[in-house]
Order: C-alpha cells, then sequence, then structure tokens
C-alpha cells in the first residue's frame, strides 16, 4: 500500500481543500498559484495533526519528516538559501491553520533556523547586529512558550530588566549589544524551565515545533473557542502546519509589517483599513506591545508600497469575492503576503459590504445573503449609550468593537469567567493587552477594554469576530494586576467597580450609562427586503400590547403570531378585577367582574388591530393557570397573620383609652375613643380580614399538584365558559369597531391546550353564538379564522380530527417540548440540561434549539395529516424556537407557513427563511 501523503509544496497544493490544508496552507498555495508574492514553502496537513494526536507514544506519522526534508530542500532552491547553512541561512515561520477560522487560538513560532551559528550567518548576511540579535531573541521565546511551555512572564521580567538598566521604554530603543543580552539571558531561563540547553539543529527545532503546533488542536483556548461558536469536527478537525520562508519586517526603517482588512471590519467601508508598524515583526501588530499606525500613514513614509498594497487590496476580493483579512510583510522595499482569510467583521460591516459588494456586481443577492450568519444580526440590535446626562469619560482610546457595555471591572480571564458565567454578573474585562489564552474570559464578558493595542490586536479581532464591544488603546489607563485596579485621570477603578465602553467611539465611563434601542441602517433594510423575497416563511412576531405591536413593525414583523391575552390583566388597572372575577361565589358575581373587563379587553385589542392593519393577528385566548393571578398561600397567611395582629391593637388601644379617659373625665374618654375608631376603623380590619379568608379558601380550592398539566387553557375555557365568552366578544366587538373605521384587519382566534377535537368544537360552539350577536350589533359581518395551538402530544396524534374545526394551526414548542421530554424547563435547564450538553447525551439544549427527532416528528405528522384533510390549512410556529436559525430552517422542510417571535429576534428570523429558502433551492 502507498502510504498517505501529508507534505504539499504552496505551489501544488489543492487551495480549495481546506479540510486537508486548513484554511491558512489552502490560501497560501491559492494566492501563490493566481500569481502574489507569497514567500515558498509548504503545508503539513491535518491528516498528519489527526493521526499524530491518536497515537498514544505522541510520535509524528512515519517518513512524515522525510517529507518535510524533501520540501524543505525545495524551499532552499527556490530562495538559495540553506536550512542550517551558517553562511547563509534560512529561516521559517511556522505556524498553524485549521479549515475554520480562529484567530489567536493555536501557536505560531518565528525565525526558526536559528542557533549560535546561523545567528552569526544573519548578521553578516546583512551587517546588521542588531537585527540578527532581536530576531534571535524572539525566536527563543517564542519556542520556548509555545514548544516547551516556558511561562512568558519568566522571559518578560529578563526583557524589562534590561530595558530598566538601559534606560529606554520602547524594544526599538535597544542597542545590539542590549539584545544580545536578552538572548543570554533568555537561554538560561530556557535551560532552568526545561532542564535542557536550547536545541542547536535547526531539524531538530522543526520537529519539536510541528508537535506543538498540533498539540495546540486540544489547547484549553482552541478548544474553548470551538465550543463557544460551536465548532464541530465535520466542519474542522485537526490543524494544519505552514512552513514558510522568514520574509523581515523588521530589516530598518524601509521595513515594516501590518495587518489589513480589504475594507473596515467595523463599518464596512470600501476602502483599506489596517495598521502596520516600521521596523517589526508581525507579532507585535497582533500582540498589541507597540501601538501601530494606521494604515493610511504608510502612503506619507513608504507611498510606493502603499500602491502597492491597495493594488494587492483589489486582487484578493476579486479572487475571492469576500471581504479579506491578510498580513503583509515589507522587507527593504519589497511586499510579501504571508496570509489572507475571509475577514471577520462585526453585523454592520456584514451588512454593509453585502449590499456594496452586490451593488459592485462582485456577488449575487443570493450570495450577499447566505454569507451573512443570520445570529450575526443580533449584533446590530444591541442597545446603544444614552449619554443625556453627558457624562464625562474617564479615558478614550481606538473604537475597536463598536457596540456598548456596561459590568464590573474585572483584571484576569479567570476572574471574568467566574463572575460572569458561573455567577451570571455582567462584567468588562479590562487589560494591558489580550492575548489567547484569555479567550474563555471574553467568552464570560459583556466587553473588552485594554490599555494598550490598535484596532488590529487580539483583543480586537476577537471581540469583532463575537460581535463584543471592545476599546483598545486606552493608554490614558494604567492597569496594575497586581494590586487589581487602574488608574483613569486620577481615578482609581478597582475590580468590581461599575464602568461603561463604547465601542464605536472609544470613551470608557464610570459608572453604568443608560442604554437605548438601536435605529436600522439603510443597508440593512435593504438586505432584508431582499430576504423577504428569497423567503418561503412569513415571519411574524410575539407580542401582547399595542406598544409591543409597534416595536414589531419597526423589525419588520409580517403579523402577530401570538398575543398572550393574559398579559393585559397583569395591569395595576385590571389586576383586581380579575381577582374579583376569580373570587366570585356565584355565576353572577363573576359576570359582573367580566362586564367590566369586557371593554378593557376590547380596547387592547382594537388597537393592536389597528396598529397592524392591514396584517394578521393572532390572538390566544386565556392560557395560564387562574391561581397565577392571586397571592400565594403562604402569602395569604402572612397579610392575615398581619391583620389579627391589627385587628387586636385596635381592640386593645380602644380599651386602654377608654378606660384612662373614663377616670378623668367621660365626655373626653368618648371623643378620644371616636378619634381612635376613625384612625383605624376596626371594621375596615375586619372586612380586609374576612376578604383574604375568601381568598384563602379560593387559592387553596385552585391549588394542583402540577399546575402546568392542570386546570388551563381550554379546559378552564370550558369549566369557566364565561371567561372565553368574554374574550371572544370582546375580539369580535374590537374587529367589528375596526371594520366600521373601514381598516382592514384580520383577527385569528387561537384556542390554547387542545386535545381533543371536540374541545374544538365547544369553544366554536360559542365563537359562532356571540359572532351572530355581534354582527346583528354591528350591522355588517366580521372577518375572522378560527384556529388551535397544537402543544399537546395527542393534538398532534389527533390532527386530523382537529382540521374539521380548526382554520390554522400555531406550534406552542415550548410546552409541546416538556410534554414530548417529560421536561420542567426550568429544573432542567438549573439542574441537569447543561451536563446533559457538556457530556452529548443531548446535544442541543431542547428549548433553545427545536428537537428534530422527537419534538420535529411530532410536529411533522401534525401537519401531514391536516393537510391531508384541508390541503390549504395554514401552520405556523409561536414557542421562541420561532427566531432560532436552524430550527426555522426545519419549520421550512416541514412545510410551515410561518414563525413568530419576540420582536427583536424578527430581523434574525427574516434572514434565516431566506437562508432556508435558498440551501434548498
Amino acid at each position: 500500500m502507498s502510504q498517505k501523503r501529508h507534505v504539499y509544496a504552496f505551489h501544488e497544493g489543492d487551495g480549495k481543500n481546506k479540510k486537508l490544508l486548513g484554511g491558512k496552507g489552502a490560501n497560501l498555495c491559492e494566492m501563490t498559484q493566481f500569481g502574489l508574492n507569497v514567500p515558498p514553502g509548504f503545508v503539513i496537513s491535518t491528516e498528519a495533526c489527526l493521526d499524530y494526536l491518536a497515537n498514544e507514544s505522541k510520535t509524528l506519522p512515519d517518513n512524515l519528516m522525510n517529507g518535510v526534508r524533501t520540501h524543505m530542500e525545495q524551499v532552499e532552491a527556490a530562495t538559495g538559501k540553506g536550512f542550517g547553512d551558517a553562511a547563509n541561512p534560512l529561516l521559517v515561520s511556522v505556524r498553524s491553520g485549521s479549515a475554520m477560522s480562529m484567530p489567536g487560538m493555536m501557536d505560531t513560532i518565528l525565525n526558526l533556523g536559528l542557533n549560535s551559528n546561523t545567528l552569526e550567518g544573519v548578521i553578516e548576511q546583512t551587517g546588521d547586529q542588531r537585527f540578527g540579535y532581536d530576531a534571535y531573541r524572539r525566536f527563543i521565546q517564542l519556542f520556548g512558550k509555545v514548544a516547551l511551555s516556558v511561562p512568558d512572564e519568566a522571559f518578560d521580567e529578563e526583557f524589562e530588566a534590561v530595558k530598566q538598566n538601559a534606560h529606554v521604554t520602547e524594544d526599538v530603543g535597544l542597542s545590539a549589544d542590549d539584545l544580545k543580552e536578552i538572548c543570554d539571558r533568555f537561554l538560561k531561563v530556557f535551560e532552568k524551565h526545561t532542564g535542557r540547553p536550547f536545541p542547536e539543529d535547526p531539524y531538530d527545532q522543526l520537529e519539536i515545533a510541528i508537535k506543538a503546533v498540533f498539540g495546540s488542536w486540544m489547547g484549553k483556548r482552541a478548544v474553548d473557542y470551538r465550543r463557544q461558536f460551536n465548532i464541530t469536527p465535520d466542519m474542522a478537525n485537526g490543524t494544519a502546519v505552514n512552513v514558510c520562508t522568514m520574509v523581515f519586517g523588521n530589516r530598518g526603517n524601509d521595513s515594516a509589517t501590518g495587518v489589513a482588512f480589504t475594507r473596515n471590519p467595523g463599518t464596512g467601508e470600501n476602502k483599506l483599513f489596517g495598521e502596520y508598524l516600521v521596523n517589526a515583526q508581525g507579532e507585535d501588530v497582533v500582540a498589541g506591545i507597540r501601538t501601530p499606525k494606521p494604515i493610511a500613514r504608510l502612503a506619507e513614509e513608504m507611498p510606493e508600497m502603499a500602491e502597492q498594497l491597495e493594488e494587492l487590496r483589489q486582487k484578493l476580493e476579486s479572487h475571492y469575492k469576500e471581504v479579506q483579512d491578510f498580513e503583509f510583510t515589507i522587507e527593504r522595499g519589497t511586499l510579501y503576503c504571508l496570509q489572507t482569510r475571509n475577514g471577520k467583521m462585526n453585523a454592520t460591516a456584514m451588512v454593509r459590504t453585502s449590499v456594496e459588494m452586490v451593488e459592485e456586481d462582485l456577488i449575487s443577492k443570493e450570495q450577499a445573503l447566505l454569507r451573512i450568519d443570520p445570529i450575526y444580526l443580533e449584533q446590530m440590535l444591541y442597545p446603544r449609550l444614552n449619554n443625556e446626562n453627558k457624562a464625562e469619560p474617564v479615558a478614550q482610546g481606538l473604537p475597536a468593537s463598536p457596540g456598548a457595555a456596561s459590568g464590573l471591572a474585572v483584571f484576569d480571564a479567570d476572574r471574568a469567567e467566574l463572575m460572569g458565567k458561573e455567577q451570571g454578573q455582567k462584567v468588562i474585562l479590562l487589560r494591558e493587552e489580550t492575548k489567547p489564552e484569555d479567550i474563555h474570559g471574553f467568552f464570560a464578558s459583556e466587553g473588552i477594554l485594554t490599555s494598550r493595542g490598535g484596532k488590529t490586536s487580539h483583543a480586537a479581532v476577537v471581540a469583532r469576530g463575537m460581535g463584543k464591544p471592545c476599546v483598545a488603546g486606552a493608554e490614558g489607563i494604567s492597569v496594575d494586576v497586581q494590586r487589581r485596579e487602574a488608574v483613569a485621570k486620577g481615578t482609581v477603578i478597582r475590580e468590581g467597580d461599575m464602568i461603561t465602553i463604547d465601542g464605536s467611539s472609544g470613551n470608557v465611563f464610570l459608572g453604568q450609562i443608560p442604554m437605548v434601542e438601536p435605529d436600522f441602517t439603510e443597508e440593512l433594510n435593504r438586505l432584508l427586503r431582499w430576504a423577504d423575497e428569497a423567503a418561503y416563511l412569513r415571519v411574524m412576531a410575539n407580542a401582547d400590547t399595542a406598544t409591543d405591536a409597534g416595536r414589531a413593525l419597526k423589525y419588520g414583523a409580517m403579523g402577530i403570531g401570538l398575543c398572550r391575552t393574559e398579559r393585559m390583566f397583569n395591569a395595576v388597572d385590571r389586576l383586581p378585577v380579575v381577582i374579583e372575577m376569580i373570587v366570585a361565589e356565584t355565576p353572577a358575581q363573576r359576570q359582573a367582574a367580566l362586564d367590566k373587563l369586557l371593554p378593557m379587553q376590547r380596547s387592547d385589542f382594537k388597537e393592536i388591530l389597528e396598529v397592524m392593519s392591514p396584517k394578521p393577528v393572532t390572538i390566544r385566548l386565556l392560557d395560564p393557570p387562574i391561581h397565577e393571578f392571586l397571592p400565594t398561600e403562604q402569602q395569604l397567611l402572612s397579610d392575615l397573620n398581619e391583620l389579627h395582629h391589627l385587628r387586636n391593637s385596635v381592640r386593645g388601644m380602644n380599651v386602654l383609652a377608654g378606660s384612662m379617659m373614663l377616670l378623668q373625665d367621660p365626655e373626653l374618654a368618648r371623643q378620644e375613643a371616636d378619634s381612635l375608631r376613625h384612625m383605624v376603623d376596626e371594621s375596615l380590619v375586619e372586612q380586609a380580614i374576612e376578604k383574604k379568608e375568601t381568598m384563602l379558601r379560593k387559592v387553596r380550592t385552585l391549588t394542583e399538584t402540577n399546575p402546568m398539566l392542570g386546570h388551563r387553557g381550554v379546559r378552564l375555557g370550558i369549566t369557566f365558559p364565561e371567561i372565553y365568552s368574554m374574550q371572544i366578544r370582546a375580539i369580535l366587538e374590537a374587529a367589528a369597531e375596526c371594520a366600521a373605521k373601514d381598516l382592514e384587519v384580520h383577527p385569528q382566534m387561537m384556542v390554547p391546550q387542545v386535545c381533543t377535537a371536540e374541545e374544538l368544537k365547544r369553544v366554536k360552539a360559542m365563537v359562532d353564538e356571540i359572532r351572530v350577536d355581534v354582527e346583528a350589533k354591528y350591522g355588517q359581518k366580521i372577518n375572522f379564522r378560527f384556529g388551535t395551538m397544537i402543544e399537546v402530544v395527542r393534538a398532534c396524534m389527533r390532527a386530523d380530527s382537529l382540521v374539521e374545526e380548526a382554520e390554522f394551526f400555531s406550534f406552542g414548542t415550548n410546552d409541546l417540548t416538556q410534554a414530548t421530554f417529560s421536561f420542567s424547563r426550568e429544573d432542567a435547564e438549573n439542574k441537569f440540561l447543561p451536563m446533559y450538553n457538556q457530556n452529548d447525551i443531548l446535544k442541543d439544549n431542547p428549548f433553545e434549539v427545536l428537537d428534530e427527532k422527537g419534538v420535529g416528528k411530532l410536529m411533522q405528522l401534525a401537519v401531514d395529516w391536516g393537510r391531508q384533510k384541508n390541503s390549504k390549512l395554514s401552520v405556523g410556529i409561536c414557542g421562541e424556537h420561532g427566531g432560532h436559525p436552524s430550527s426555522i430552517a426545519f419549520c421550512h422542510r416541514a412545510g410551515l407557513n410561518y414563525v413568530s417571535c419576540s420582536a427583536p429576534r424578527v430581523p434574525v428570523a427574516r434572514l434565516a427563511a431566506a437562508h432556508a429558502s435558498l440551501q434548498q433551492q
């Protein structure tokens, strides 16, 4: 059998095969093959990584190093240099690269191939002793940290000591002798922490580095990143290793290194965006060690290079048809492209670039829609600061990732994870600069603030990819991690202090600044119009008031898919009347209360119908158990206890006052007693006690062992038909009054918790009787539809009989999921579901992601059986799954007509509905 091939030169690798070569390696091959100036090199495949990780002895696959040597010889031939050649040394970088972009999550080593001999060759070849020692000290530190886990701090202490002795603050201020001393110190640090001297053989260095990069695939930050972004093995498995000839941006003032985007990743502006440093290596830019210069300055310092960079931008976008995030190095006036990948942008930039790239004929409308993950749109719906009080910022940095956030300041990632993830507090991670090791702190934080670094620093890039606000390079803040505090404009910020950051302006404030709802951009509105044209599913909103309905329209809702009437009962002016209805002892007493509620409900429905005209409004009749509107038994007993104490106190006061005054002045005694009775009338206390006792008896009567599976929904409506009759009448009268004003309205009455067609028949009989009365009263025919909410398993099984009464079905997937799994949502999510998800017992939380294998099959049966009897049956979903992209994709495949979700999720659902249609096509 022939051995599996693991190594591919840049000029021969398949640039489309990212699963095999990783995203970075595939792009290096593709760029080389379409003519960009890429330093020679080769890729070691992801399959080699998986073979290595599967090998318990942690040895590289057989003959891998033979393939590496063969390809290194090709690189030597292309460059005219020798790997390990003391006279003309070839140095390489060793970088990771998985199929899915994971910025900063795995490891990179630069300047590999340096040792005591090749160092002299570099110095002699370049004539630059300072450059040689600078490259060597970087290599020792990176190799020690990445390959053999030498702590960064051990190197940093020695580095800072030399800087202090030399009286310099910037790295570039160090002399060649200073850097030579740093190299000597670093070699001792390496030997102290590893117990062995620094490896001299370049091939030993390379083998160790390859193993380290492979091993970083299972490093904590990479695993955390994949888990956070749901990167599964079928999407990316293992990392490739990219071995590339070193080019040097630290060869002097005619050299530079930078990171750039072909368009602004924060705003989407069609303009080169990025940063660079003169006389530096790439790690200096992304690590935030020095604050880089904006890319626009390059035209002043190196005008010819700026023109070439603009040409490179055009070539990358024209070829990849996507915004690119690329790294470049300028060595002695020659521009090299070291890597490219699809740029991680926030939602605002994604939307703008999608629309503009369609206008530029780079992509189609369909491609514009599909390039945006629907969930990204949530970023555009984040609140922004409402600084009406004109609070003064205590610092200002670079607006690195838009959005605003408030939270408690924390100074390390572990603390952020503890407070944010485990304790549920809102935190802002505040650091000098962040490192890839801080990724778990990013996940747990509301936003990121750094005192150093630029817009392409690690903090900025990762925050943008997550859609979290970030302010970088706020140099007015001095951070002291040891004391767990920072100082800004003389003000001390201690851990746990509330701060607010604005990633759109770069401002940092003490305390919490209020937020306001965002405005839709014209680009977003345009993109969503394209989405609506492409989608089959209509997107409705869940809304319970006219205000909610107006908000739903702002988000683009095509109607109301769920209006919960019980939400109207909780208003201050309604609740006493509702309680009066519940505690009524006779039908007449109950009807008297309902007569008071009728005009209130009619007004509610009329306002919603007017706002939504001519869109449909689905109104669910009363659903929850009515005991939910009453105080708890414990609260009533507590109230009664206090009332009894009050009554006894009043009686005691009256007796005492009367006795004392009687001895002095009988007339004064009578006046005092009357005064006390006026202040606290004992009869009023007795009435309050009687009322509370009546309510307590009712609460005890209504108490159920499992109320969510008890006397609620249609069961309540049939037991107390006067309640449903009042609501039905209110809906029909509201529709009649709207029609009288020439408003086109489409109310839909929805009956909850149905399990048999007989229940629907009984409610429908009420509807028919009341409709005749209302139509006679208003002198016109009322347009409405009658349907049911499917949230009981038996209802799915009996869909063919329910459809005889119902004109539409709407799946209430929250309750249907509880019933299907026999899970109580609150108990499951608080107790065992997280463990189930972490241990792959269940892949997803079924209350967040629709369970296609169980709940979905029930839904599909109900749709199919219902449509067999009525091919025009309208079917929707009104649980919160209606706003989840993968759940929406299932609803499309299952043949539903619409989804309904909370208003802020409507834009996400609109784009997800378009994705579902386009992907099926």
